[in-house]
Protein backbone atom coordinates (compact mmCIF):
# COMPACT_ATOMS: atom_id res chain seq x y z
CA UNK A 1 0.00 0.00 0.00
CA UNK A 2 1.39 3.42 -0.90
CA UNK A 3 1.71 5.89 1.94
CA UNK A 4 -0.26 9.13 1.87
CA UNK A 5 2.17 12.04 2.31
CA UNK A 6 1.00 15.66 2.47
CA UNK A 7 3.62 18.38 1.92
CA UNK A 8 2.89 22.06 2.43
CA UNK A 9 5.00 24.68 0.70
CA UNK A 10 5.60 22.16 -2.07
CA UNK A 11 5.29 24.36 -5.14
CA UNK A 12 9.02 25.11 -5.09
CA UNK A 13 12.27 24.49 -3.25
CA UNK A 14 12.68 21.78 -0.63
CA UNK A 15 9.00 20.83 -0.62
CA UNK A 16 8.86 20.35 -4.38
CA UNK A 17 12.06 18.28 -4.40
CA UNK A 18 10.69 16.03 -1.64
CA UNK A 19 7.34 15.71 -3.41
CA UNK A 20 9.07 14.55 -6.60
CA UNK A 21 11.24 12.07 -4.71
CA UNK A 22 8.37 10.58 -2.72
CA UNK A 23 6.13 10.37 -5.78
CA UNK A 24 8.95 8.55 -7.58
CA UNK A 25 9.01 6.05 -4.69
CA UNK A 26 5.33 5.31 -5.27
CA UNK A 27 3.77 7.32 -2.44
CA UNK A 28 0.44 9.09 -2.74
CA UNK A 29 1.68 12.67 -2.60
CA UNK A 30 -0.54 15.62 -1.72
CA UNK A 31 1.04 18.88 -2.81
CA UNK A 32 -0.02 22.12 -1.11
CA UNK A 33 0.98 25.54 -2.43
CA UNK A 34 -0.15 29.14 -2.37
CA UNK A 35 0.44 30.52 -5.86
CA UNK A 36 -1.76 28.88 -8.55
CA UNK A 37 0.78 29.34 -11.36
CA UNK A 38 3.70 27.93 -9.39
CA UNK A 39 1.51 25.14 -8.01
CA UNK A 40 0.49 24.13 -11.52
CA UNK A 41 4.10 24.07 -12.72
CA UNK A 42 5.14 22.04 -9.67
CA UNK A 43 2.38 19.51 -10.22
CA UNK A 44 3.60 18.89 -13.77
CA UNK A 45 7.00 17.95 -12.35
CA UNK A 46 5.58 15.77 -9.57
CA UNK A 47 3.26 13.95 -11.98
CA UNK A 48 6.15 13.31 -14.35
CA UNK A 49 8.11 11.72 -11.50
CA UNK A 50 5.27 9.62 -10.07
CA UNK A 51 5.40 5.84 -10.24
CA UNK A 52 2.35 5.19 -8.06
CA UNK A 53 -0.98 6.94 -7.45
CA UNK A 54 -1.81 10.18 -9.23
CA UNK A 55 -0.42 13.07 -7.16
CA UNK A 56 -3.02 15.47 -5.80
CA UNK A 57 -2.95 19.23 -5.23
CA UNK A 58 -4.60 21.76 -2.95
CA UNK A 59 -4.16 25.53 -2.81
CA UNK A 60 -4.10 27.52 0.43
CA UNK A 61 -2.58 30.78 1.65
CA UNK A 62 -1.40 30.47 5.25
CA UNK A 63 -1.89 34.21 5.74
CA UNK A 64 -5.54 33.24 6.20
CA UNK A 65 -6.49 30.77 8.92
CA UNK A 66 -9.87 30.33 7.23
CA UNK A 67 -8.03 29.00 4.18
CA UNK A 68 -6.15 26.58 6.45
CA UNK A 69 -9.44 25.35 7.87
CA UNK A 70 -10.87 24.96 4.37
CA UNK A 71 -7.73 23.10 3.27
CA UNK A 72 -8.03 20.65 6.15
CA UNK A 73 -11.71 20.00 5.42
CA UNK A 74 -11.04 19.31 1.73
CA UNK A 75 -8.08 17.04 2.44
CA UNK A 76 -9.98 15.03 5.06
CA UNK A 77 -12.90 14.59 2.68
CA UNK A 78 -10.54 12.94 0.20
CA UNK A 79 -8.03 11.29 2.57
CA UNK A 80 -9.43 10.11 5.91
CA UNK A 81 -6.02 8.65 6.80
CA UNK A 82 -2.69 10.46 6.34
CA UNK A 83 0.62 8.76 7.01
CA UNK A 84 2.86 11.84 6.94
CA UNK A 85 2.28 15.57 7.20
CA UNK A 86 5.31 17.64 6.23
CA UNK A 87 4.82 21.14 7.62
CA UNK A 88 7.24 22.72 5.18
CA UNK A 89 5.45 25.97 4.26
CA UNK A 90 6.90 29.16 5.68
CA UNK A 91 9.23 31.98 4.88
CA UNK A 92 10.39 35.47 5.66
CA UNK A 93 8.35 38.68 5.46
CA UNK A 94 10.36 41.77 4.60
CA UNK A 95 8.41 44.28 6.68
CA UNK A 96 5.86 44.18 9.47
CA UNK A 97 2.51 42.84 8.27
CA UNK A 98 -0.49 41.97 10.42
CA UNK A 99 -2.80 39.39 8.89
CA UNK A 100 -6.59 39.59 8.79
CA UNK A 101 -6.51 37.15 11.72
CA UNK A 102 -4.66 39.74 13.78
CA UNK A 103 -1.23 38.11 13.96
CA UNK A 104 2.21 39.10 12.68
CA UNK A 105 2.51 37.41 9.29
CA UNK A 106 5.79 35.56 9.91
CA UNK A 107 4.66 33.82 13.10
CA UNK A 108 1.32 32.99 11.49
CA UNK A 109 2.79 31.53 8.31
CA UNK A 110 5.60 29.63 9.99
CA UNK A 111 3.91 28.49 13.19
CA UNK A 112 0.25 29.27 13.84
CA UNK A 113 -1.05 28.07 10.46
CA UNK A 114 0.83 24.73 10.54
CA UNK A 115 -0.10 24.34 14.22
CA UNK A 116 -3.77 24.73 13.27
CA UNK A 117 -3.47 22.44 10.24
CA UNK A 118 -1.82 19.69 12.28
CA UNK A 119 -4.55 19.88 14.91
CA UNK A 120 -7.29 19.69 12.30
CA UNK A 121 -5.65 16.63 10.74
CA UNK A 122 -4.75 15.09 14.08
CA UNK A 123 -7.19 12.16 13.99
CA UNK A 124 -6.21 11.27 10.41
CA UNK A 125 -2.54 11.23 11.48
CA UNK A 126 -2.89 8.64 14.25
CA UNK A 127 -0.07 6.13 13.86
CA UNK A 128 1.72 8.45 11.42
CA UNK A 129 4.22 11.25 11.73
CA UNK A 130 4.65 14.99 11.37
CA UNK A 131 7.88 16.47 10.00
CA UNK A 132 8.39 20.18 10.65
CA UNK A 133 10.87 22.19 8.58
CA UNK A 134 12.72 24.38 11.09
CA UNK A 135 16.11 26.07 10.79
CA UNK A 136 19.32 26.81 12.65
CA UNK A 137 18.00 30.38 12.50
CA UNK A 138 16.04 29.42 15.63
CA UNK A 139 19.21 29.79 17.72
CA UNK A 140 19.05 32.85 19.92
CA UNK A 141 15.45 33.62 18.99
CA UNK A 142 13.07 34.92 21.64
CA UNK A 143 9.64 33.27 21.47
CA UNK A 144 6.89 35.14 23.29
CA UNK A 145 3.71 33.03 23.62
CA UNK A 146 1.92 36.06 25.05
CA UNK A 147 2.27 38.14 21.88
CA UNK A 148 1.62 36.81 18.38
CA UNK A 149 0.70 40.25 17.05
CA UNK A 150 4.06 41.93 17.46
CA UNK A 151 4.72 45.52 16.50
CA UNK A 152 6.06 47.46 13.55
CA UNK A 153 8.42 49.28 15.90
CA UNK A 154 11.83 47.63 15.76
CA UNK A 155 10.62 44.88 13.45
CA UNK A 156 13.37 42.66 12.01
CA UNK A 157 12.57 40.09 9.33
CA UNK A 158 15.41 37.83 10.52
CA UNK A 159 14.38 37.96 14.17
CA UNK A 160 10.76 37.25 13.21
CA UNK A 161 11.87 34.32 11.06
CA UNK A 162 14.02 32.97 13.89
CA UNK A 163 11.05 33.13 16.26
CA UNK A 164 8.94 31.18 13.80
CA UNK A 165 11.58 28.49 13.40
CA UNK A 166 12.09 28.24 17.17
CA UNK A 167 8.35 27.74 17.47
CA UNK A 168 8.62 24.83 14.99
CA UNK A 169 11.21 23.12 17.20
CA UNK A 170 9.15 23.70 20.35
CA UNK A 171 5.97 22.48 18.66
CA UNK A 172 7.57 19.22 17.49
CA UNK A 173 8.92 18.45 20.94
CA UNK A 174 5.65 19.25 22.70
CA UNK A 175 3.64 17.26 20.15
CA UNK A 176 5.76 14.21 21.01
CA UNK A 177 4.83 14.66 24.67
CA UNK A 178 1.11 15.29 24.10
CA UNK A 179 0.46 12.98 21.16
CA UNK A 180 2.24 9.66 21.80
CA UNK A 181 0.38 8.04 18.90
CA UNK A 182 2.00 10.41 16.37
CA UNK A 183 5.74 10.70 15.76
CA UNK A 184 6.84 14.32 15.52
CA UNK A 185 10.23 15.75 14.56
CA UNK A 186 11.75 19.02 13.34
CA UNK A 187 14.82 19.53 11.18
CA UNK A 188 17.22 22.02 9.66
CA UNK A 189 17.35 21.47 5.87
CA UNK A 190 20.64 23.30 5.44
CA UNK A 191 21.21 26.72 3.93
CA UNK A 192 19.35 25.92 0.74
CA UNK A 193 19.82 27.41 -2.71
CA UNK A 194 16.36 28.81 -3.37
CA UNK A 195 14.25 31.92 -3.78
CA UNK A 196 14.32 32.44 -0.01
CA UNK A 197 14.50 35.80 1.70
CA UNK A 198 13.57 39.41 1.09
CA UNK A 199 15.55 42.14 -0.62
CA UNK A 200 17.78 41.83 -3.66
CA UNK A 201 21.02 41.15 -1.73
CA UNK A 202 19.52 38.29 0.30
CA UNK A 203 17.87 36.74 -2.74
CA UNK A 204 21.13 36.90 -4.73
CA UNK A 205 22.94 35.20 -1.85
CA UNK A 206 20.44 32.33 -1.67
CA UNK A 207 20.59 31.82 -5.42
CA UNK A 208 24.30 32.05 -6.15
CA UNK A 209 26.47 31.53 -3.05
CA UNK A 210 28.73 28.55 -3.89
CA UNK A 211 28.44 26.54 -0.65
CA UNK A 212 24.65 26.29 -0.41
CA UNK A 213 22.72 23.03 -0.10
CA UNK A 214 20.76 22.01 -3.19
CA UNK A 215 16.99 21.66 -3.02
CA UNK A 216 17.41 18.03 -4.06
CA UNK A 217 19.71 17.26 -1.11
CA UNK A 218 17.46 19.08 1.36
CA UNK A 219 14.42 17.36 -0.15
CA UNK A 220 16.14 14.00 0.27
CA UNK A 221 16.59 14.76 3.98
CA UNK A 222 12.90 15.58 4.30
CA UNK A 223 12.04 12.38 2.42
CA UNK A 224 14.34 10.37 4.71
CA UNK A 225 12.66 11.79 7.80
CA UNK A 226 9.29 10.54 6.56
CA UNK A 227 10.49 6.93 6.64
CA UNK A 228 13.53 6.57 8.91
CA UNK A 229 13.64 5.30 12.48
CA UNK A 230 13.66 8.67 14.22
CA UNK A 231 13.70 9.91 17.81
CA UNK A 232 10.26 11.25 18.66
CA UNK A 233 10.32 14.96 19.41
CA UNK A 234 13.91 15.42 18.26
CA UNK A 235 15.54 18.16 16.20
CA UNK A 236 17.65 16.90 13.30
CA UNK A 237 20.53 18.53 11.50
CA UNK A 238 21.37 16.26 8.61
CA UNK A 239 20.70 12.67 9.68
CA UNK A 240 21.66 13.26 13.30
CA UNK A 241 19.72 14.29 16.38
CA UNK A 242 21.08 17.67 17.45
CA UNK A 243 20.45 19.69 20.59
CA UNK A 244 18.54 22.86 19.73
CA UNK A 245 19.23 26.14 21.46
CA UNK A 246 18.40 25.91 25.17
CA UNK A 247 15.33 28.15 24.83
CA UNK A 248 13.96 25.92 22.06
CA UNK A 249 14.48 22.89 24.32
CA UNK A 250 12.57 24.32 27.29
CA UNK A 251 9.52 22.11 27.99
CA UNK A 252 7.82 24.81 30.05
CA UNK A 253 8.11 27.30 27.18
CA UNK A 254 6.91 24.62 24.76
CA UNK A 255 3.82 23.96 26.90
CA UNK A 256 3.07 27.71 27.18
CA UNK A 257 3.49 28.13 23.43
CA UNK A 258 1.16 25.18 22.73
CA UNK A 259 -1.59 26.48 25.01
CA UNK A 260 -1.30 30.05 23.70
CA UNK A 261 -1.30 28.85 20.08
CA UNK A 262 -4.35 26.67 20.68
CA UNK A 263 -6.20 29.65 22.15
CA UNK A 264 -5.09 31.90 19.30
CA UNK A 265 -6.31 29.62 16.50
CA UNK A 266 -9.32 28.22 18.31
CA UNK A 267 -8.52 24.53 18.78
Amino acid sequence: MPRTVMITGASSGVGLAAAEQLAAQGDQVIVVGRNPRRLGAAMAQVRAAATGPEPDEFRADFDSLDEVRDLAAKVLAAYPSIDVLANNAGGMVGSYVRTADGFEATIQGNHLAPFLLTHLLRDALRGGRVVNTASQAHRGAQVNPDDFAGSAEGYSSWRAYGRGKAANVLFAAEAARRWPDITSVSFHPGVVRSNFGTGSATKLFYRFAPFLTSCEKAGALLSWLTTAEVTDGAYYVGHRVTAPHARAADPQLAARLWDASAAAVGV
